[in-house]
């Protein structure tokens, strides 16, 4: 028996929303019913598997290593099957339905076709629009999943690969840089990381940038990035340049290996030296000092087909540049040919003096009628002084007023500070004439205590004073 969870079903539970498992029973089962009694629930489900096979196929989480393309199979079906819920028993019908959709395409089909895949087919096949207007009816066929199956072309993966690249060479001006070997565009094999393109997937990928996307041209040797306006042809030239890339990049290649070979003969001698072999140590260096030789020799001619690329960039580069002033003075030459010359812009110009003081002449005496003849400035200058000496008076009236108002008010504060200060002297006389009478009360109630203790007293002895 299966696994509960196949590699497969197991990646879509973990990265696809929709695949969460209250859904999956729903999913594994024959949904084309829906169709007429639920479309919702129908293109819901189909959009689920579409869009969860394509995201495995480009995270590499099919069986196949391809990305761009997904193979339904057998063994496709195996790496979906569940022990709690089987193998989804509409699948044949979301294959059906996507190949409708064009979201994906066999193989076969995508590389013979000498159409885009963007052009639209339905008003050329009868048959299909037989097929939709069936699905309207309700009337759906029943698809064994061997009746779908094959090899697919992925059109959501494909194309963003193809965006990928064009992001990552777009500023490739020159024409040097926009010419590589097939060998070295392969380097574009990681566009999609972490996931690698297989060499199957970059065919692919070249067959829709050039049928497509116009964005390159190619043959079994050459891959060529169209520049505007360049024609979509690989000429011999474009051939020799992707040929010298692909010589240089291959003795780059057996430049390091020949380093790290001369690097461990070295190892090797002097192991041989430690334990005393003689004859292993000499041959050992002797093959040293061959790659060593056949190194330089590589170093050589590596820098000669360095030197002689970079003199073609520079050709190149004067190529276009003398093409681009050709054009630009052929361009100069058309609009001096509109302008008509010196002699033709002289009497522009002085057609449009005229034409200017004839406005001038025009607008002068519609100025005069509108003001009834010519102002006496004289009179101006009058009304203007006798309205500067109103309102110098007025300026100094106000000002009049502003000091007398002034005037006012600090003679206002300075009687109401005599006034407080004229209170203040008073209150301060009464008080001391309260204090005074005071003192006078309290000298004569002692003198008169005085007296009557005087009176008190008695001029008898003390014993007829008892008697």
């Amino acid at each position: 028996m299966p696994e509960a969870n196949a590699p497969l079903l197991t990646y879509l539970i973990e990265h696809e929303p929709a695949f969460r498992r209250p859904r999956l029973a729903a999913l594994y089962s024959d949904f084309r019913h829906l169709q007429t009694t639920n479309p919702d629930g129908y293109a819901a489900n189909v959009e689920a598997w579409c869009e969860g096979l394509a995201h495995a196929a480009k995270a590499g989480a099919l069986p196949s290593s391809d990305l761009l393309s997904i193979n339904i199979n057998e063994e496709l079906l195996r790496d979906l099957e569940s022990k709690e819920w089987g193998r989804p028993l509409a699948l044949g019908t979301v294959v059906h339905e996507s190949i409708q959709r064009r979201d994906i395409m066999p193989i076969k089909e995508f590389e013979d076709s000498k159409e885009s895949i963007y052009h639209n087919p339905w008003s050329l096949n009868p048959l299909n629009l037989l097929g939709w207007s069936l699905r309207q009816l309700g009337v759906n066929r029943i698809f064994h999943p061997k009746s779908t199956s094959g090899q697919f072309i992925v059109r959501q993966n494909i194309e963003d690969a193809a965006k990928a690249l064009i992001k990552q060479t777009e500023k490739n001006r020159g024409r040097v840089e926009r010419i590589y070997s097939r060998e070295q565009f392969g380097q574009f094999a990681s566009i999609l990381q972490p996931k690698e393109l297989s060499n199957r997937d970059v065919d692919l990928l070249l067959r829709y940038l050039q049928r497509d996307k116009g964005y390159l041209v190619y043959d079994s040797q050459t891959v060529k990035l169209i520049a505007p306006g360049e024609t979509a042809t690989i000429t011999q030239e474009d051939s020799t340049i992707a040929n010298l890339k692909s010589l240089i990049a291959d003795l780059e290649g057996q430049i390091k290996v020949l380093e790290k070979k001369i690097d461990e003969l070295a190892v090797t001698a002097r192991e041989a030296v430690s334990k005393k072999n003689k004859l292993s140590a000499l041959a050992t260096l002797r093959s040293k000092k061959l790659s060593e030789s056949t190194l330089s020799k590589r170093h050589a001619t590596l820098s000669q087909l360095e030197d002689i690329f970079l003199k073609i960039g520079q050709a190149s580069d004067q190529v276009e540049l003398v093409r681009t002033m050709e054009s630009s003075a052929k361009l100069l030459g058309r609009l001096n040919k509109e302008v008509g010359g010196v002699e033709r812009v002289d009497e522009v110009l002085d057609n449009l003096r005229e034409q200017m003081g004839q406005v001038d002449e025009v607008g002068n005496i519609i100025g005069e009628v509108s003001h009834g003849g010519a102002i006496d400035e004289s009179e101006v200058d009058d009304e203007l002084e006798r309205m500067e000496n109103e309102e110098k008076k007025k300026m100094e009236e106000s000002q009049r007023r502003a000091r007398e108002e002034k005037d006012q008010r600090e003679g206002e504060e300075t009687r109401r500070k005599f006034e407080e200060l004229g209170e203040i002297e008073r209150r301060a006389k009464e008080a001391t004439r309260t204090a005074e009478e005071r003192e006078g009360r309290r000298e004569d109630l002692g003198l008169e205590e005085n007296l009557e203790g005087i009176k008190r007293m008695s001029l008898d002895p003390p014993e007829h004073a008892t008697a």
